[in-house]
């Protein structure tokens, strides 16, 4: 490392180039050398982060019309929510509902996902850039990381990138960059410590010990960060393979809440904090369970389909429940007040009584009626 720190002025400006005026020193050599290596790691990483921002600003802009768009990235967000780490559920809640900050993180969060993307493939300020995608991967991560039916296929786009981008931050792009293109033109920048830490035209300004100890802390957190989401999302470390503590495959709906109203109806809280984003769930049965295991009320799925937008108390103006052609219908991360009115006759259940809510795939959730008060 102290061999590569004397690359600065006229020999940086040939390592930058290749030989010129003279052959490269072994420092100049290996520099560039590791510069090449990592060009396809510095211009795919660059990729999919830019090709993520210019999905919403160019190709697919319904990602960002919050106003109309059927892709709107709000929906996304949602059926994150369920399985994020590190309280992000209760960030993402929040932003659903105060849509100008909503707005906001998301045109913010894309545009810099656009910027980063382009100037990781262009070799530009590589090292900074390199970073915010490191930055990138740990909340994506952390958002949507549970997700994924047959493998956690979110996780591991985001585990690849964070290594990824912690290799572009140590290596830097001391081949075919911006970076460079600055260097030669501005040779003094060599001497800027700023520089050497935002570029990657050369390398960091660390001896080897030091360097060392920064690529092992780096390597450490990498390592502890992916190996113990992975083991936390679906075991196969120290555990056998599980689901995960929320499923990405089996609908849930957590119910509570539940009480009688003084008109005889129910009215109970639903939330769909488990399955796949792919599909909807289907309430196809409702039911008034008393405590001798008796049916008290049952709503069938025409029934269930016949309610009105106005039985529905949705949390979010996003993923909703509401009547489907099959029953209730509601995609992943939808909350809902739901008031079902009594069938029958309007009449109080006996103490011990439970709501009972059964899919299409016949998974039974249920909660104890309370009475209004």
């Amino acid at each position: 490392m102290e061999a590569n720190m004397s690359i600065t002025h006229a020999s940086a400006q040939r390592a930058v180039f290749g030989a010129t005026a003279r052959p490269l020193t072994e420092a100049e050599r290996n520099w560039r050398i590791g510069g090449l290596a990592l060009l396809a790691t510095r211009v795919i990483q660059g990729f999919i982060y830019w090709g993520g921002g210019s999905r919403r600003f160019i190709y697919a802009p319904s990602k960002l019309d919050a106003w109309g768009g059927h892709n709107w990235m709000a929906n996304k967000f949602q059926t994150a929510m369920p399985g994020a780490l590190f309280g992000f559920e209760h960030v993402i809640s929040f932003l659903l509902k105060h849509f100008w900050l909503l707005y906001t993180g998301v045109i913010v969060f894309s545009a810099a996902e656009l910027i980063a993307g382009a100037a990781l493939m262009a070799g530009f300020m590589t090292r900074a850039s390199a970073l915010v995608s490191m930055g990138f991967s740990v909340i994506l991560m952390a958002m949507f990381g549970w997700q994924g039916a047959t493998c956690i296929d979110e996780w591991t786009m985001a585990a690849c990138n964070l290594a990824m981008g912690t290799t572009l931050l140590l290596g830097g792009s001391s081949a075919f960059s911006l970076d460079n293109v600055l260097l030669a033109r501005r040779p003094r920048l060599a001497d800027s410590a700023w520089f050497r830490w935002a570029s990657g035209a050369l390398p960091l300004p660390l001896a080897d010990i030091p360097f060392r100890n920064l690529t092992l802390a780096l390597f450490g957190f990498v390592l502890i960060y992916n190996v113990s989401t992975y083991s936390y999302f679906r075991g196969s470390v120290v555990t056998p393979f599980h689901s995960g503590p929320v499923s990405p495959t089996k609908h849930h709906v957590t119910l509570s809440n539940a009480v009688v109203l003084a008109d005889g109806g129910i009215r109970v809280h639903a939330y769909l904090d488990a399955g796949t984003p792919e599909a909807p769930v289907h309430i196809v049965d409702a039911a008034v369970i008393g405590p001798d295991k008796v049916i008290a009320e049952h709503w069938d799925a025409k029934a269930l389909s016949a309610l009105t937008k106005q039985n529905f108390d949705n949390d979010y103006a996003y993923n909703k429940f509401g009547p489907g052609p099959y029953g209730i219908r509601a995609p992943m991360g939808a909350k809902a007040t739901i008031t079902l009115p009594w069938v029958t006759q309007a009449h109080t259940p006996a103490n011990g009584s439970v709501i009972r809510f059964t899919d299409v795939d016949g998974r039974i959730f249920t909660a104890p009626l309370g009475v209004s008060k």
